[in-house]
């Protein structure tokens, strides 16, 4: 099987973060956590996957920002050659921050807003405040000349407010809007009750589309853990209009296939743990352990994450298997198998007559 190199990998170089929010994944607080890769540790980490290709580096947390050695495992990452993209809460952007950010240079900053209303928000990221100081670090970020993304993660607590989350992006001129359509993990799982029933999903990735053919070239919508919205594209006949327009085919601006967990992403833990993705808890290889090239080309989990013939259900029958995919790590959380069908989508492939497993 031909392994391709990735194309982003997402690096969560710390756990700590100064907020709380109801939704994260990693569950992080403001404590210190123990057995973080060292910098050492994290500059060899960027030599091995620089060793097996030039992939986005996503650095995430947490929140990264609150590692004292940040700009240094950033501005070594863009030395050899990564594009380094940073994922933040933003409240803790200044001045100063920002204007190193851009010397890196930054390739993306994605700030999370979640509501468009300061109370909801602050309620929703557990600190008060903290829907003013994001703002804040946006407007800071984009007058330093950074590139900013506004993500938000979707349920059903703010579904309602999608409009004016795309608004509120369109108003700090940032320049992508990416609606992350929850995976109930780490603290997240609270939240399940409040994730959207499938056809609910449908609905919003018929309006992203419709959305983002309406604005065009100011902005770039993209929903996370939301790969059915490939086949979305596939029956309303335009992809290849969206494609087409230049930074939509390459770079932090792109649109591939739908589940990317172990072909072209990975996602990398604050102690070394390699996963298909962040929200997919299931471990591919530590790189304490093995070297990064090794685990991506070898791990018996991102093998079988590429084999589309060991994909389970109505997803292995699907005719939009190949763009698609279905989201794995739902498959995983509501099952405890990542190669059983995707769970929200209502899509019924054309052979369903034929038998599937």
């Amino acid at each position: 099987m031909l392994t391709q190199s990735p194309r982003l990998v997402a690096w969560e170089i710390t756990r700590s973060c100064n907020l709380h929010c109801a939704h994260c994944r990693a569950s992080s607080t403001n404590k210190d956590y123990p057995g973080e890769l060292t910098t050492k540790e994290c500059f060899n980490l960027i030599d091995n996957i620089v060793s097996v290709g030039k992939p986005i580096l996503i650095l995430t947390g947490g929140e990264p920002l609150y590692r004292n050695d940040f700009f240094d495992i950033a501005e070594y990452a863009s030395e050899k050659g990564l594009r380094v993209a940073l994922g933040s809460n933003g409240t803790l952007i200044d001045k100063a921050i920002s204007v190193k950010l851009k010397e890196i240079p930054l390739s993306r900053l994605a700030i999370s807003i979640d509501f468009p209303i300061p109370a909801l928000q602050d309620e929703f990221r557990g600190t008060s405040g903290s829907f003013k100081a994001a703002i804040a670090g946006i407007e800071i970020a984009i007058e330093a000349g950074l590139e900013v993304q506004i993500n938000s993660t979707i349920t059903k607590l703010n579904a309602r407010y999608l409009e004016d989350l795309l608004t509120l992006a369109l108003d700090v001129k940032a320049v992508a809007f990416h609606p992350f359509m929850l995976v109930p993990t780490g603290r997240g799982k609270a939240l399940a009750s409040q994730e959207l029933p499938p056809e609910e999903y449908e609905r919003i990735l018929n309006w992203i589309f419709e959305k983002q053919a309406e604005l065009g070239n100011k902005m770039f919508i993209k929903p996370t853990d939301a790969p059915h919205y490939m086949r979305i594209l596939k029956q309303r006949s335009i992809e290849t209009h969206l494609w087409s327009e230049g930074a939509r085919t390459t770079g932090v601006n792109s649109l591939t296939r739908g589940c990317l967990a172990g072909t072209g992403f990975c996602f990398i833990s604050h102690v070394g743990r390699v996963q298909g993705c962040g929200y997919l808890d299931v471990e591919a290889g530590n790189v304490r352990e093995s070297s990064f090239g090794e685990i991506w080309r070898e791990s018996p989990l991102f093998n079988e994450l590429r084999d589309l013939s060991r994909i389970k259900g109505k997803c292995g029958i699907c005719e939009f298997k190949v763009v698609c995919g279905g989201c794995r790590a739902r498959a995983f959380e509501t099952s405890g198998d990542y190669l059983a069908e995707e769970p929200y989508c209502v899509h019924q492939p054309v052979n369903m007559s034929t038998k599937h497993i």
